[in-house]
């Protein structure tokens, strides 16, 4: 079972590898298993109970978000510790943008697997989720990675770029200009009807993220890094907050909605994900060992196989079948179904798409520039 961080001495390198990001991510997977399971397992009647609005209050903030933010992360940290062996700066872009049309194009086999196994209408291959977003969003990252070669000015670009993506989602959104595109690529930047995901406010937790990295990999020492999440620990909470502050104040747009495209609740979740990490930091400096770090590390097959199991004919006999406490306890057994089928996967030898190491929802980005 993997490791968490061990602690190290104040001027010990810091690790090449940070075990407590696969600590969070693995925390973001039980949060993804738990909103899939609870969202196609529970029975009508039982989602407008208290408990089933707090399982979907957490996993928006917990889900989604920590993916992408955590590729954003460790496409800089894959970055950095190339460039330190000795690749050129061309290559690491290179690579990156290449990894991004990678993920581009695993967003199209899933969902070609998804409709092989399942069944369903052609058009649902078009469908834009987390992997088209999280493609283009790398690929977007890339660009402005390329642009300078100086860590303060990628980090202002990103951060510049990812609070942009928030603040015009709202417009692009509202613009009777989408209509004019096909409905497939009008999906990117308008969500369609039962989805979520668009590159406007997404692809913030993905540039948002790129930034820390940077802040993370300019950290040589345990106490420059112990440093750097103490800043996010201080930075996470006051841009939450802030978040959370402005969205009493009077409304600058026509149209918008808090909870889907409102920039005021993308920072707040932007926030509860920047302080996440320190959190992570300061439980894996404990030591000892943590099985969420191997469920993080692999997130990517996890999150292959539990959507059909959650809402595929696997399970098709449970679907809107159980009380929410049925559909809970559903979701336990089937986290402990994945981890075995992990530790599984682990001693046979790993599936060529962990072979391939190209980073999905939490381990999506695991060597986005390598």
């Amino acid at each position: 079972m993997a490791d968490a961080t061990p602690p190290l001495t104040a001027d010990a390198p810091s690790a090449p590898r940070k075990g407590y990001l696969d600590w969070l991510r693995g925390v973001g997977v039980l949060v993804m298993i738990e909103g899939h399971v609870i969202d196609a397992w529970t029975l009508d009647l039982d989602r407008s109970r208290a408990a089933y609005h707090w399982i979907w209050f957490v996993g928006g903030l917990a889900g989604a978000p920590v993916f992408l933010f955590l590729a954003g992360v460790a496409m800089a940290l894959s970055a950095g510790v190339r460039l330190r062996r000795g690749g050129s700066e061309r290559e690491a872009t290179s690579r990156a943008r290449r990894r991004g049309w990678e993920i581009f194009g695993l967003a199209f086999l899933f969902r070609l697997q998804s409709l092989v196994v399942s069944g369903g209408p052609p058009r649902t291959l078009l469908k834009v989720d987390i992997l088209n977003v999280m493609g283009v969003s790398m690929l977007a990252t890339a660009l402005l990675w390329g642009i300078s070669r100086r860590r303060a000015w990628r980090m202002a670009l990103l951060c510049g770029a990812g609070v942009a993506a928030a603040v015009v989602t709202p417009l692009i959104r509202a613009s009777t200009l989408l209509s004019l595109l096909p409905d497939p690529l009008e999906r990117y930047l308008r969500p369609a009807t039962a989805t979520a995901f668009t590159l406007f406010p997404w692809a913030g937790f993905v540039l948002a993220g790129a930034a820390a990295g940077l802040w993370l990999d300019g950290a040589r020492t345990e106490r420059q890094e112990r440093l750097v999440n103490l800043g996010l620990a201080i930075l996470g909470p006051v841009v939450a907050l802030g978040g959370y502050a402005a969205s009493y104040l009077p409304p600058i747009y026509a149209e918008t909605d808090f909870w889907t495209s409102s920039p005021t609740f993308f920072f707040v979740r932007l926030g509860v994900v920047m302080a996440l990490v320190p959190l992570a930091y300061g439980w894996n400096g404990l030591g000892g060992r943590s099985w969420l770090c191997e469920f993080g590390r692999s997130s990517l097959f996890v999150y292959w196989i539990h959507v059909e199991m959650a809402y595929g004919v696997v399970s098709a006999a449970l679907h809107r079948r159980l009380p929410l406490e049925q559909a809970y306890l559903g979701f336990i057994l089937l986290s402990v179904l994945l981890f075995a089928l992990v530790r599984l996967k682990n001693r046979v030898g790993e599936p060529a798409t962990e072979r391939v190491r190209i980073p999905a929802p939490g381990d999506l980005a695991q060597k986005a520039i390598r």
